[in-house]
């Protein structure tokens, strides 16, 4: 690439997207939303105990810094001139806790990541506490049923299980975050002068935040007992938070000074990514779980039919707030690392749409993945996963059908409770996420939707939306949020292909499985030891 033509790129803008299995960095033209360059770095989970999942902090942060240092690489090495990048976004796997020192910058647990269900006990015993046992008790406030999805619930356990974090907080080193608020912390210099915040859609997601005030609710953190000088300012999702800092795994001194100026929690980022910002508009992304966001304009609607309520962006400390309807189910992609990891029948995910084609149908099996309970619509914790409708003619090719299936089972659920609460039924599906590269998923989800399933060219729409709003933030201005001047984005579209009837008859026998996967587990049941 000559010279000239890198003026010609302009200012460039670069995207943290923190994954709960996965970490990258990308760089996007502003001018274009063209995706220049991207590292990615895979994430070990930990499952210490059953239902337990962690993660390391620092391995987090380790991630973030080689994705950098790569990405860098990489565009030095296409020529482009690594100065150009004008700010920074963030986007992150949401609700998953982390409590640090501040004064030795280092974490003082595991991250409890999202999915984890070790918090059961301690919800159960907070619902006792509520009039009525009424899960939803807080969801005028909050927006949120009371589960172990959120991270006040999580916070609480530490603080109830581990005692270098009570010594903290008591001795006023404790910080609380979720992963945006440890990386823009740790990435603005750490305990040297890091910036503690999180933005209001993170916020959002803890339990402890007043959706229509904007602030963190003293009423909640006195419900939880969570003292509220461990919790982080909140911000809006696009605004200067603090410049990046020379840090010693940057061996290069990559972005000192630049300006992280966005941040998104993912489902927002991926909101944001494909431009859903008209009322009505929504979005699935898969990934590790599958969210369904479906943008409610300034006004927060509150669901009947087991939604959450959440907030969608507020892109500038002026601009208005937001608001989203979502439906989060828990496994999706993980289905396919399931399959990968603890049956061994792939070896690769990708061997698992190859599988899915060569049958072509789940021969009558059903495969409900609710590894971590139920999510929307049920909020079900006790449910377990299940196969079935087996037969001896069943082989591993149908399973892999019905494990993409269930993906899909899954999104037609929350897509029927959207439309039920909005009043609106959608006529498109928007969607994102690394498993849309599947091709056979995305036709069975057209069919079994009964409506087009429509997939940008550029699937890396959680990274885009955040660095869409760091880029559009106030002191960068370099990004228009204008919709008609990302060149760069085209779509695919999948339509229909099978008979309503059919698909009608599959979502049926789909729900008889879901009706028999709930009430395994009961808290009544010995614990071997996996309660504490």
């Amino acid at each position: 690439m000559a010279a000239s033509d890198r003026m010609v790129l302009g200012p460039l803008v670069g995207s943290i997207d923190q994954g709960t299995s996965s970490t990258r960095f990308l760089v996007f033209n502003a001018k274009t939303a063209e995706l220049l360059s991207h590292h990615q770095v895979e994430i070990q989970q930990k499952f210490p105990k059953e239902g337990w999942v962690e993660q390391d902090p620092k391995e987090i942060l380790k991630s973030v810094h080689e994705c950098v240092e790569r990405t860098c690489e990489k565009l030095q090495q296409l020529n482009i001139d690594i100065t150009n990048i004008k700010a920074i976004g963030v986007s992150n796997q949401r609700e998953t806790t982390v409590v640090w020192d501040k004064t030795t910058g280092e974490p003082l647990y595991n991250a409890i990541v999202w999915l984890d269900l070790r918090t059961q006990s301690t919800v159960e015993r907070l619902l006792k506490r509520i009039p009525g046992k009424n899960k939803a008790f807080f969801k005028f406030r909050t927006g949120l049923p009371l589960s172990t999805y959120f991270s006040a619930v999580k916070l609480r356990w530490l603080l109830d299980n581990v005692e270098e974090i009570r010594q903290a907080v008591d001795d006023g080193r404790a910080m609380f975050g979720t992963i945006d608020s440890w990386l823009i912390w740790c990435l603005t210099g750490g305990k040297n002068g890091g910036v503690h915040c999180t933005d209001v859609t993170n916020a959002s997601r803890t339990m402890l935040f007043n959706i229509h005030s904007l602030e963190w609710d003293p009423e909640l953190c006195q419900f939880f007992d969570i003292p509220m000088e461990i919790l982080p300012k909140v911000r809006s999702s696009s605004e200067i938070y603090g410049l990046m800092k020379i840090c010693p795994s940057l061996k290069s001194g990559a972005l000192t000074g630049v300006p992280i100026s966005g941040c998104l929690g993912d489902q927002s980022a991926a909101l944001v990514g494909q431009m859903c910002f008209q009322d009505g508009q929504a979005k699935n992304t898969y990934g590790t779980g599958c969210f369904l966001l479906c943008n409610t304009g300034q006004k927060s609607v509150f669901s009947e039919h087991g939604l959450l309520t959440t907030i969608a962006y507020k892109l500038g400390r002026d601009k208005p707030v937001c608001y989203a309807l979502e439906g989060s189910v828990a496994i999706a992609g993980a289905v396919v690392r399931w399959l990968r990891d603890n049956l061994g029948i792939v070896k690769t995910s990708q061997e698992v749409e190859k599988l899915a084609a060569e049958v072509g149908t789940s021969y009558g099996c059903y495969f409900v993945p609710a590894f971590s309970g139920l999510y929307a619509p049920y909020w079900e914790p006790s449910a377990r996963g299940i196969i079935c409708g087996l037969t001896q003619f069943t082989n591993k090719k149908h399973i892999a059908f019905a494990a993409l299936e269930a993906v899909c089972f899954q999104t037609r659920e929350i897509l029927d409770a959207i439309n039920k609460d909005c009043g609106i039924p959608l006529n498109q599906l928007q969607v994102d996420g690394g498993m849309t590269n599947n091709k056979v998923l995305m036709q069975l989800q057209s069919d079994i939707l009964c409506i087009p399933v429509v997939k940008p060219s550029m699937p890396e729409t959680t990274a885009l939306g955040a660095a869409m709003a760091a880029g559009a933030a106030e002191g960068v201005g370099i990004w228009s949020l204008n919709p008609g001047d990302l060149t760069a984005v085209t779509c695919e579209r999948f339509e229909p292909q099978i008979n309503p009837e059919e698909s009608e008859f599959r979502y049926a026998r789909w729900k008889k499985a879901v009706m028999k996967s709930m009430g395994w587990e009961t808290s009544e049941a010995p614990s071997n030891g996996t309660d504490k």
